[in-house]
């Protein structure tokens, strides 16, 4: 089952931290977790007035946190509201770094993914410990989850929504995306022998299949921590995706025909990627995704966009 969450950004999120400002419209959103209410039971659960209720509703709609339909009531029609989301993550560090003069970059932990559908084997482990239960796919939207170093599952998805700060760049454009990221197969315990089929989808677009070789556990990680037992994943290979006008390469390699202007990014204001292993895949082997304190390399998802000047 596919759940929800939604991260802003504190630079252009104004509008729905503005929607949050009162206790009421937070009470609100909390009444509406994993229930439909219409507005006069909405009303008589807070203890407000019916007007109050209303104007608090219509806020929260406007700025796209509840949904709402009509429905037959006893006395004629009625509002019936729901929230969209079982979360709301505020990013108030800068994601975004000029570090070169013509590269965006944002770095992504790995357990901040917006959604998810994962099977066992499946678990999330931070620099200190394991977050939740493991093999318990509900463990995935636990808010712990956003300190997580390591994530593992054995078949399915996470997605992550990185800010599409390219389209706030005046006469730029985009003329490479570039995701970087350390990972490898997932088997109980390790197998150095163990191919899996990973995806890569951006904009729900696949853009190609990187065959992992194994699950490695012949030696422990670089920064992988001292608590982890030597019987676990201990790293994986850095993989570099690239999409540019002529196709996707991976470490170089040209494996699709998936282009820029496939990804249609001038018309979305994030960028989704999603990274997990397709029902169709020749080698469902998993997936171990590692951040920053596991494996080899100490860093979370890189995206990168290089712009060039239009003119």
């Amino acid at each position: 089952m596919e759940q929800k969450s939604l991260i802003i950004d504190s630079t252009n999120g104004t509008r729905i931290l503005k929607s949050l400002g009162t206790d009421i419209r937070v009470r609100i959103l909390e009444l509406l977790q994993n229930q439909e209410l219409n507005v006069t039971d909405i009303a008589r659960e807070l203890g407000i007035p019916q007007s109050t209720a209303t104007t608090s509703i219509l806020t929260l709609e406007e700025a796209g946190l509840i949904d709402s339909h009509s429905a037959n009531g006893v006395k004629g029609g009625q509002k019936v509201c729901t929230a969209k989301y079982k979360e709301i993550l505020v990013n108030f560090k800068p994601l975004v770094s000029q570090k070169d003069s013509d590269a965006i970059e944002v770095e992504m932990p790995v357990g901040l993914f917006t959604s998810y559908d994962v099977s066992i084997p499946c678990g999330l482990c931070s620099q200190v410990g394991i977050i939740g239960y493991l093999d318990v796919p509900g463990t995935f939207f636990s808010p712990e989850r956003i300190k997580a170093a390591l994530v593992w599952f054995g078949k399915g998805y996470v997605e992550y929504k990185f800010p599409n700060n390219a389209l706030y760049l005046e006469k730029k454009s985009i003329k490479k995306l570039e995701i970087s990221m350390e990972m490898s197969s997932e088997v109980p315990g390790t197998n150095l022998d163990w191919p899996s089929d990973i995806a890569v989808w951006i904009n729900e677009k696949e853009i190609g299949v990187w065959t992992s070789p194994g699950d490695f556990g012949d030696r422990r990680g670089k920064f992988t921590p001292l608590f982890w037992k030597l019987g676990g994943s201990q790293y994986g290979i850095l993989t570099r995706w690239e999409v540019t006008d002529n196709g996707t390469y991976i470490n170089q390699q040209k494996v699709s025909e998936v282009n820029l202007g496939d990804l249609k990014l001038n018309k979305h204001h994030s960028i989704k990627v999603r990274i997990g292993i397709a029902n169709y895949a020749k080698y469902i082997g998993g997936v171990n995704i590692f951040g920053k304190g596991f494996g080899d390399y100490d860093q979370d998802i890189n995206l990168r966009m290089y712009t060039d000047d239009t003119n």
